[in-house]
């Protein structure tokens, strides 16, 4: 309780005092988010917005270990594999607890899958769980003994370990989900390194370091993470001293903070892909012409030099580059060619028809979206499409792109942090993804070829064998333009000189654990 009422006073603190006024207390670190949090249930959102607070709060069976993508134990000290890949055994740290003073056993672990999988658990109702997908190849869960829990696929699943470690893998306690059913999200516990003891909803969240975290207590007393959506007043709460961190720097922000001695500027390349949804259901976008057409019409490299400033690269198809293993380097991106555009246009019998463009404020990953809306709306305008662009706040807009395009729009925003090459074609370029199937192909995009190279993809067990198959899914995607890819963003923060041992992950998530501030 005492820590509790310390958390509770210092949210007053913040509630009381503008922050611009004064420089933030020692022992708090003052994180500028770019969005509202859309819940602190980590089974239910989608955004690295709300992982970099979850990721905190939350504990998985595996974790990333720093500075990569390579999985290495958590909550699950050590994990066995069957020969034919389908049995995954894993082995619980003793004595973990959650927030609420529940216990860690192999039954919550259960209990957290089997709620995301099964429509009739007794606390699906909690959800939705639009990240479920990543574990549809779990046949059964089963709990051996209190801490041992074991795993059953259908068929091998190479992204298995990996999707573990990703927010959707992280473990919430059983007894806050039977208390608190559907307010969960706004109720969390977990067994992270910081529980949230003060959540207000547009002004920020409060989370206490917890004292008895099984991985080493952090040395911060609390973290306190802040939505401030217009990036102007984000840079004015970083430079008047009202924040300690903030992510997502605006590009022309960068060169202030990187000639001010009292910041530090830290960039962090990631599995990142900026890129504008197409309806090929229905409207102009429905004619493959038509789409490859509007991957010509945009000037690209005219984005990322002048817009973002030469913080991202063009990018040249479905998969970042960061997956070194798996991207298919023999891919050009679609150059800038408007006569070819109108070309294209001609040939398909575009006659004009307006063109609907959704696009957001900010969100994850979504670097400056309205000046790049805006320009590509006068690229696409250049060759002869009316465009007329609709705005949203981020979770606005995810709740018109997310559920599909059909009937709303043509043309969407859309950007993605992921763990693995198999996640973003998986959920967003099946057929089988489609909106009114479960998943985020909001365009509707199918090709029964790239179903199946997909499909084959994550169940190969050799890594050179997936590799082929996802650099054959990239040329394919490519040519038939469901997306115009734009580009790959390279992640940046700036820190304030009081803050110590901040680093930035190519997960994109922030570990705080180690941060210090004096």
């Amino acid at each position: 309780m005492k820590h509790l009422l310390r958390g509770v006073f210092l949210a007053a603190v913040f509630a009381a005092a503008p922050a611009a006024q004064a420089q933030t207390p020692p022992g708090v670190l003052v994180v500028g988010q770019i969005a509202e949090p859309k819940s602190l249930d980590p089974h239910a959102v989608t955004a690295v917005n709300d992982f970099r607070i979850l990721m905190n709060v939350y504990d998985g069976l595996v974790r990333y270990a720093p500075g990569t993508l390579e999985v290495e134990p958590a909550l699950a000290t050590n994990w066995d594999v069957s020969a034919d890949g389908t049995v995954y055994t894993f082995y619980l740290a003793e004595d973990v607890t959650f927030h609420d003073g529940s216990a860690l056993t192999a039954e919550v672990v259960k209990f957290n899958f089997e709620r995301m999988l099964n429509e009739d658990h007794p606390f699906a109702d909690t959800g939705p769980f639009p990240l479920s997908f990543f574990f549809g190849a779990v046949e059964s869960v089963e709990a051996v003994d209190d801490l041992t829990v074991r795993f059953t696929l259908n068929e091998p699943y190479a992204p298995f370990l990996s999707n573990l470690a990703y927010p959707t893998g992280l473990i919430v306690s059983q007894a806050a989900v039977e208390e608190y059913g559907q307010d969960f999200g706004r109720n969390p516990s977990g067994t992270g390194a910081y529980r949230v003891v003060d959540w207000t909803p547009n002004q920020r969240v409060v989370a206490e370091a917890n004292p008895d975290y099984w991985d080493g207590a952090p040395t911060l007393d609390a973290v306190i993470f802040r939505p401030i959506t217009d990036a102007n007043t984000r840079i004015a709460e970083m430079l008047s001293g009202g924040l300690d961190v903030m992510v997502e720097v605006p590009p022309d922000a960068l060169a202030q903070f990187r000639e001010d001695a009292a910041f530090e500027v830290l960039e962090q390349a990631g599995p990142h892909l900026w890129f504008l949804i197409l309806n090929a259901k229905e409207g102009p976008f429905a004619d493959k012409r038509v789409r490859q057409a509007a991957n010509y019409a945009i000037d690209k490299a005219a984005l990322v030099d002048d817009i973002l400033q030469g913080t991202a690269e063009v990018a040249a198809g479905p998969t970042p580059p960061a997956f070194a293993w798996a991207y298919n380097e023999e891919l050009e991106p679609y150059p800038y060619d408007p006569d070819r555009a109108r070309a294209l246009l001609d040939e398909a019998g575009y006659g004009g028809e307006t063109v609907t463009f959704f696009v957001t404020e900010g969100g994850s990953g979504m670097l400056d979206p309205v000046a790049m809306g805006t320009a590509i709306q006068a690229d696409l305008e250049a060759v002869g499409m009316d465009v007329v662009i609709e705005t949203y706040e981020w979770n606005t807009f995810l709740g018109e792109v997310n559920p599909g395009l059909e009937g709303k729009a043509d043309m969407a925003e859309m950007a993605w942090m992921t763990n693995d090459p198999d996640t973003l074609p998986y959920l967003a370029l099946r057929t089988d993804a489609w909106p009114d199937k479960g998943g985020f192909n909001s365009g509707y995009y199918s090709n029964p070829e790239v179903d199946a190279l997909l499909n084959e993809a994550r169940t190969a067990v050799d890594q050179d064998r997936r590799a082929e198959l996802y650099k054959q899914m990239q040329v394919i995607v490519q040519e038939e333009a469901p997306w115009v890819f734009v580009a790959n963003w390279k992640q940046n923060a700036v820190v304030s000189d009081r803050v110590g041992d901040f680093a930035l992950e190519p997960s994109f998530f922030l570990l705080l654990q180690d941060v210090s501030k004096p």
